[in-house]
Parts: C-alpha cells; sequence; structure tokens
C-alpha cells in the first residue's frame, strides 16, 4: 500500500515540476520571501549603525507581526498559492477521464487521495526549504540566533501549508473544472478566516466557529510556542478534509446512495467538531515555549503566585452597554478577550471566566450628548441597536445591584476575582494605548488573594499633598486612580490616609510624607520618631518653599534642602522645570533603574531643591537621581521663571554643579532593612508631572513602581524581568545587506528558472 501511495505521489510531483506553474511558484515565492528577509536586514543594519541598540533580532527579522516579520508576513501569502498547485490534483482527472484508469486498477481511493496529497507534502517542504535558505543566512549574521524559535515557526507554516492542501484537494474532487475548485478553495480558506467573528452573541456556536477559524493558528507557532490544541487543530482538519474527499470519490465510484454519503459526511464533521471540543480543554493541553527567553510563557514569580491559588478561581467581566468601554469584551470579543487570560489558563485550567451584560449610571459625557433626553434603558436600547446586540440580553440597574455592588467602580468595564474562599480582589482596564492589564496587575491582582500585601500610609493634617485630590498637585493618580495603570492601587499596594493623633498602625508598611506646610506637634513628633525607630519605610518628599519645615525632618536622617531651587539654563523649557538623570548606582536599587539609566531616561523635578547630607546617621547612602553636571546651579534670587531669565550669581551663594535630587538611605533595624527614600521636589509624582511633555524621554511612573518595589522589599510590583535577549547584533553592515539582496532578487530565482528550463527541456528530449 505504502509502496503504492508513494508511486502515485511520485507521478504527480513529476507532471507537476514539468509543467511551468510548479517552477513559476517557487521563483516568485522565492523572490517574495527574499525581499521581505532582506528588507528586515536592512532595517537591523540601519539600526546598528546608527548607533541605537538592538533586541531580539531573532524574534523581530522572522516573527514579529508589528515589524513585517518574514515567516508573519508569508503567512498571509501561502492563502495564493496553494490553490494554485492543488485546483487540478483530482479535477484534471475527472476531466480528462482518467479517474476511469485509475478506478479500474487495484487502487483504493485512499491510496490515491494519500498518494496526491503526499506529493502536496513534499512541494511543501520544498516551498520550506526556500524558507531555510533565509533562516541559514539569518543563523549565519545574527548573533545567538534562535534556532528553535525559527525552526518551530517554520513547523507552524509547513502545517498550515498541509492544511490548506487538503482543503485544496477536497475542492478538487467536487468539479472538473480546475478554475472552479481553485475559486472554491479560495472561499473555503476565506470562510474559515472569517468564521471566528460569526455569531459570536451565542455562546455554544461561538465556541465552535472559534474553534474553526483558521486565523492565527500559525500565528503562535511563529511567535514560538507550540500548543497541542493548535497542533491537533492542523491534524484534524487535514484528517477532516481527506476524508471528505475519499468518502466523496466512494460516492462517485460505487453510486452510493446521497443520504449514505451525506450521513458519512456529517458524522465525519460531528467527529471533528467534538474532536476539536476535546482539544481545546484547558485541562487537555499541553505547551512547549521554544523561545530562548520564554517569552511565550508566565515568569517565574507570576507562575509562584498562581501554583498558590488552590480552589477554584472565577473571573466575572462586567460590561456595561453605556460605558466608555463597553466594545471591549462585548459578544463578538469574547474569545479575543479570553485570550488575554491563555497564559494563566496554562498554569491554571480549572480557572473560569464569565461575562456579565448590564446597564446603569456611569461617566460617559458622549453619549449623554448623544442623546441627551432619553431614559437609562431606552439609551440601551439605542446603543443596542448601534452594535447589533439582543438589548434582553443586558440586566438592569435593580438587577445588577442585587448581584453586585459597582458603584465604587464608576459602573464601568470591570473584572472580579473570585476565589472558591471567597476572597475577592478587582482588575481593571486602564486609560493608555495599551488598555487591558499586563502580567505586572494581572499577578499583582492575584498575589492579592494568597497573601498580605504591603501597605501605604499617606501622612494628612499639615498641609500635605492629598492622595485623593484631582489637582495638579495633588496625589491621585499616584495612590489610587483605578484607570492609571501604575497606580499604588492597581499594583498591589492598599493606601490608607494616617494622622498622628494616635500612633502609625502596624500594618503600614510604608509612610509616605509629602511638602509639609507645619512642623508637627510634640506629641505627634514623638509618634513620627516612634515609627522610624520600629524600622518604618518612609519617602519623604521636600519643596523649596517648604525648606524650613522638611528640614526638621531630613535632618533626623542626616540630609537638608540646599537653599534655592535647581535651575538648568535650557532655551527649550522652563529654567526651573529641571530633569533628572538616574545613576548607575541606582540600578542596585530596584532594576527599573537601571532600564532608565541604561536607554537615557529622565524623570521631570520641577520646583526642585537640591539635598546635601550634613550628618552621618548610620545609614547606607545611594544617590538614585541628580541634576545635571553642566548648566545646573541652585538659583537663589529669580522667583519668576516664565517671565525673567535666570543667570548664574557665585557671589550670593549661587554653585554649579550636580545635584542629587532622590537619594535612598538603608540600614539595619533588628532583624530587618530598613529603607527611605528622599526627595528634594514633591511634584515629581504628582497628577500634572504624568502628563507633562517634554523634548526627552521621561518616565516618572518608574518612581512608582522603581521606589515602592525596593520600599516593599521586592514584594510588589511583581518582578515580571525575563532574561535579556542573546541576539542582540548582527554581523554584516551595509555592504553585507546589498549581497544578501542580490542573492535573492538575482541569483536564487535564476537557479530556479535555469533547473526548471533544464527539466523542461529534457522531458522535451525524450
Amino acid at each position: 500500500m505504502f509502496k503504492m501511495i508513494y508511486n502515485i505521489a511520485r507521478t504527480e510531483l513529476q507532471m507537476l515540476f514539468y509543467s511551468p506553474v510548479a517552477w513559476l511558484i517557487l521563483v516568485v515565492f522565492g523572490v517574495q520571501s527574499g525581499m521581505l528577509f532582506a528588507d528586515m536586514m536592512k532595517g537591523m543594519v540601519w539600526t546598528q549603525e546608527m548607533g541605537y541598540p538592538l533586541s531580539a533580532v531573532t524574534y523581530r527579522v522572522f516573527a514579529d507581526p508589528m515589524y513585517g516579520g518574514v515567516f508573519a508576513r508569508m503567512q498571509s501569502f501561502l492563502y495564493f498559492y496553494i490553490p494554485l498547485l492543488t485546483m487540478g490534483l483530482v479535477s484534471r482527472e475527472l476531466s480528462s477521464g482518467s479517474i476511469r484508469l485509475l478506478y479500474s486498477s487495484p487502487i483504493t481511493n485512499f491510496q490515491i487521495i494519500m498518494g496526491k496529497y503526499l506529493s502536496m507534502m513534499i512541494y511543501g517542504a520544498f516551498m520550506m526549504g526556500i524558507l531555510l535558505l533565509a533562516v541559514i543566512c539569518g543563523w549565519s549574521t545574527i548573533k545567538d540566533f534562535d534556532w528553535p524559535m525559527v525552526f518551530t515557526g517554520l513547523l507552524g507554516l509547513y502545517l498550515l501549508i498541509c492544511a490548506y492542501a487538503a482543503i485544496g484537494i477536497f475542492m478538487s474532487s467536487l468539479t472538473s473544472y480546475q478554475i472552479v475548485a481553485a475559486i472554491g478553495t479560495f472561499a473555503v480558506l476565506m470562510i474559515l478566516s472569517m468564521i471566528g467573528g460569526w455569531w459570536q452573541e451565542y455562546d455554544f456556536i461561538r465556541d465552535v466557529t472559534y474553534w474553526l477559524s483558521i486565523n492565527g493558528r500559525c500565528s503562535t507557532f511563529i511567535g514560538g510556542l507550540i500548543c497541542s490544541e493548535d497542533v491537533l487543530y492542523f491534524v484534524i482538519v487535514v484528517c477532516l478534509f481527506l476524508t471528505l474527499t475519499i468518502i466523496r470519490l466512494n460516492a462517485v465510484r460505487q453510486k452510493i446512495r446521497f443520504s449514505i454519503t451525506l450521513g458519512r459526511n456529517v458524522g465525519v464533521i460531528l467527529l471533528a467538531c467534538f474532536l476539536g471540543y476535546l482539544s481545546a480543554l484547558p485541562t487537555l493541553m499541553v505547551y512547549y515555549d521554544a523561545t530562548e527567553t520564554k517569552m511565550n510563557t508566565l515568569t517565574p514569580n507570576s507562575q509562584e503566585i498562581v501554583a498558590k491559588l488552590d480552589g477554584k478561581v472565577t473571573i466575572t467581566t462586567y460590561i456595561n452597554v453605556l460605558g466608555r468601554s463597553n466594545w471591549y469584551a462585548s459578544p463578538s470579543f469574547v474569545k479575543p478577550d479570553m485570550e488575554r487570560f491563555k497564559q494563566y489558563l496554562r498554569f491554571k485550567p480549572d480557572m473560569k471566566l464569565k461575562y456579565v451584560y448590564y446597564y446603569d449610571t456611569t461617566n460617559n459625557p458622549s453619549l449623554d450628548r448623544r442623546f441627551p433626553d432619553l431614559t437609562l434603558r431606552e439609551k440601551m436600547v439605542e446603543v443596542c441597536k448601534i452594535y447589533g446586540l439582543d438589548s434582553n440580553k443586558f440586566k438592569g440597574p435593580e438587577e445588577i445591584r442585587e448581584m453586585i455592588d459597582l458603584s465604587g467602580e464608576g459602573n464601568d468595564f470591570v473584572r472580579q476575582i473570585v476565589r472558591e474562599n471567597g476572597e475577592k480582589t478587582w482588575l481593571r482596564i486602564y486609560d493608555d494605548m495599551e488598555r487591558f492589564p499586563g502580567e505586572p496587575e494581572i499577578s499583582a491582582a492575584f498575589k492579592r488573594l494568597v497573601m498580605i500585601l504591603p501597605k501605604v500610609g499617606v501622612l494628612a493634617g499639615h498641609g500635605e499633598r492629598s492622595y485623593r485630590g484631582n489637582k495638579d498637585r495633588d496625589y491621585s493618580l499616584f495612590a489610587n486612580e483605578r484607570t492609571f495603570r501604575y497606580a499604588l492601587l492597581n499594583q498591589g499596594f492598599d493606601v490608607d490616609e494616617v494622622k498622628l493623633d494616635r500612633e502609625v498602625p502596624d500594618d503600614i508598611n510604608i509612610l509616605v510624607i509629602s511638602d509639609m506646610r507645619e512642623w508637627l506637634q510634640p506629641e505627634e513628633e514623638a509618634r513620627l520618631q516612634q515609627y522610624i525607630d520600629r524600622g518604618g519605610n518612609l519617602v519623604v518628599m521636600g519643596e523649596p518653599r517648604r525648606r524650613e519645615v522638611m528640614n526638621h525632618l531630613f535632618g533626623k536622617f542626616g540630609f537638608e534642602l540646599v537653599p534655592g531651587i535647581l535651575v538648568k539654563h535650557d532655551t527649550n523649557r522652563q529654567a526651573d522645570i529641571l530633569l533628572s538623570y538616574p545613576t548607575k548606582e541606582a540600578g542596585d536599587i530596584a532594576y527599573e533603574f537601571d532600564v532608565l539609566y541604561k536607554r537615557g531616561y529622565v524623570v521631570t523635578t520641577p520646583s526642585c531643591s537640591g539635598l546635601e547630607q550634613v550628618a552621618d546617621k548610620g545609614f547606607k547612602v545611594t544617590e538614585l537621581f541628580k541634576s545635571d553636571t553642566i548648566g545646573s546651579w541652585n538659583e537663589l534670587e529669580t522667583t519668576d521663571f516664565v517671565d525673567d531669565t535666570v543667570r548664574l550669581n557665585p557671589a550670593i551663594g549661587e554653585v554649579e554643579k550636580s545635584y542629587p535630587t532622590i537619594v535612598a538611605l538603608s540600614r539595619k533595624v533588628g532583624n530587618r532593612e530598613q529603607k527611605i527614600l528622599l526627595t528634594g521636589d514633591a511634584d515629581c509624582i504628582s497628577n500634572s508631572e504624568f502628563n507633562r511633555r517634554v523634548n526627552v524621554r521621561t518616565s516618572n511612573y518608574t518612581l512608582i513602581t522603581g521606589s515602592f518595589f525596593w520600599l516593599s522589599d521586592n514584594e510588589v510590583p511583581i518582578d515580571v524581568r525575563r532574561p535579556e535577549f542573546p541576539d542582540n547584533g548582527i554581523y554584516i553592515g551595509s555592504v553585507g545587506e546589498k549581497v544578501i539582496k542580490g542573492i535573492y532578487m538575482v541569483i536564487i530565482p535564476l537557479l530556479f528558472m535555469g533547473l526548471g528550463i533544464f527539466i523542461w527541456i529534457r522531458r522535451k528530449g525524450r
């Protein structure tokens, strides 16, 4: 049997390669993939020669869909190649009548179809061989080439070709016209590409159509991840269409009744759907991350957190159809939304995802302007008409309020994570480009459920900055703004107000004191000193105009605020809007600061005082951020920085030098390490500074993530670092890039054309 299949495959390949179509496809495929590869290498060469850092070069060149990676682009072009190859596999036999000769020979339909399909598999291997040339070229020119990831991508593309070929053979068996077979194949592939978005408002149909969708199946492989669901999808699709083809030929060959043939087809399709359902069960999925840095897998810290989530966990997403974010998880987008938790389902497959749709009062000015005179229900009906939704599926305000109180979340899009033991927490979306929570935010939410996380206290009662207010100088974004990704609330911290009319509560791990307008009463100072003596961590934020008051506190740690306001003579911005530069030593405190230092980022510290150590209080001192070394001094005269021009005046004590603006102190207190952060500026984490735009790269939010990571003893924010990509350079320059382009544009096409012409002439001679 196997010999017969091989003979049929060999015959098909001979016929294929004796025609110009096979060679033309290989030439076009080679030129197209070569151009993409050469363009990607040209971009890498340009980036390297311009002095910009390279990272994940292998992924960028071959897999990254955002940058036009070779494999990512080529998978969309396979759609056009395969139907041209498969359109004549069976239809040619039907139109010429040669199918009768096959029927009269001792060959089964299974052998016929498998032989023809094997020829397509071999031809697909030739196409992969062309891509392998680019891979070998990449291996020889890219530093620390990531072989496993690239081979995984090749496997995905090959499986995609095999699936397309099986579909093409089936369509070819339905007609004797090759062009009709090709168009039919295009149509089926189009349907399989689009079906994932059909009938998504119906739960059962949504699962079936989404599984049938071929979109994204190959992308997983290209990204370096092998998932059993995707492998089985291709296997099932191939077996399904080959079986349907065999049933079709048996019906023609044996004159089987239509009802029997229909029953067999339906049975095969139902079996494929059942197997697909089993393959999609999270508990049965198996994964292999082939990437060097395991970029498709949760980091070890997140895995450790998920491992502690014993018992069932349910994530319920509440979608207010009247909210600004109503479409993010509407019925049509439920399946893509679930994909955001796939990495977590990998390690906790019993986690359940639920969706609840409702309507209620919420902050959506655009909707209020559009429907100013309608009731809530009438607005809901109008919105459902716009989006084509069933208004009967949305719970009313009274019904949703009986289930859960969402008023604290603004009655907007929000998720609630609930453990089997009743513990709950929120997971939100944010007002930024990414919108959805990433691994740091999701893991921080899970960590809330398995351990007690650090609590931040904000001192009040002496004119300090408010952590609830929304003014420019306030700290609501820093502390508890639900829609700000980097707010302490969303990074795993609880924030509470602290007053010194009583002792600082024992559950306060970090105390923030900022911009005090008046000094403490003696009994308050004693309570603060008690907190310091017990080893409590602090953040002390000063301001030039509060120097006299704040120096009482800074002095407890051997520091004081330098007189004046730090300025920088710069024609591009106001002089007192100071840029503070991270030091190399800052990376020893928090890895985020190391990233800032290496990438040349700064933080804005407007109206800032310099810090000066005046006594040794037994702390280890680390300077984290400093002002510029040139053109920066402590301005003592100018107060109007908008209209006046600053000038250095050494005669009155203005000194041009680099001043520390943020320092970290640490010491041993008992069996723990006390950590204190001092800043000469209280505006750097104010609401206004997170929105300031200057002509350099700023990252003030890193003051939250980096500082509080250190202050919380590395508990939160969650450390989701991965090893750095080793493939961070290439060995060629602009000349080498041009050589590669010439090889793919000229030499390889000529070789294929020459080989094809040689075989064609040889055949003619015979």
